[in-house]
């Protein structure tokens, strides 16, 4: 399988918060996913149903769960459903600006890298809205993302949409953000997000 159409943002953001919580890489996973979290799916989001399709768990206070619709692969997925829980104590801004720092550091091989953030200081969250790139020419893959960081007792919840155009149909996706972005980021920043229970 290869690593640049596995999954950018599991990469990035894995790395990123693996770090805050002190702890060594994420282990390959065998056999089916694992529900860690109390939600083995499927999720309803945005008028499809996302099934539970890997999941690590590479300490114990940080669990990674990715969802993607029937008939879909991880390695070349078209939209997949992200749901983390870090229960070290970390605050969303913490969180969020550790993600920020990974795109800013991006930025140096990747010119497509953009992000914005979204705050909603009522519930004391933030989305992080972002997009980037890998590869070349029939390799390319433009992934977009959403990223909705919530507050937890004891650290920070994440819920997250990506979506991925490939080779010819990259710059296609690109310029089709504009008409539904923003659309997705409403329903995002929306939807009634369940209790999740990391296990103990």
């Amino acid at each position: 399988m290869s690593e640049t159409h596995r999954c950018l943002s599991r990469r990035t953001l894995t790395a990123a918060l693996v770090a805050l919580a002190g702890s060594g890489p994420a282990a390959a996973q065998a056999g089916p996913a694992k529900d860690h979290i109390g939600l083995p799916g499927p999720i309803r989001f945005d008028g499809a149903d996302y099934f539970l399709a890997w999941s690590a768990r590479p300490n114990p206070t940080y669990v990674k769960q990715e969802y993607l619709p029937a008939g879909q692969r991880l390695e070349r997925y078209a939209a997949m459903l992200i749901v983390e829980t870090l229960t070290s104590g970390i605050t969303v801004a913490a969180a969020a600006g550790s993600q920020i720092n990974t795109l800013d550091r991006r930025k140096a091989n990747d010119p497509v890298v953009n992000y914005q953030v979204l705050r909603n200081e009522a519930r004391g969250e933030i989305i992080l809205d972002f997009v980037m790139s890998a590869g070349q020419g029939d390799a390319t893959i433009i992934e977009w993302n959403a990223y909705r960081y919530t507050p937890r007792r004891d650290g920070v919840n994440l819920f997250a949409i990506s979506r991925r155009g490939y080779g010819g149909g990259a710059r296609e996706f690109l310029v089709g953000l504009r008409t539904w972005r923003m659309a997705t980021i409403t329903t995002l920043a929306d939807y009634r997000l369940p209790e999740l229970r990391p296990e103990g």
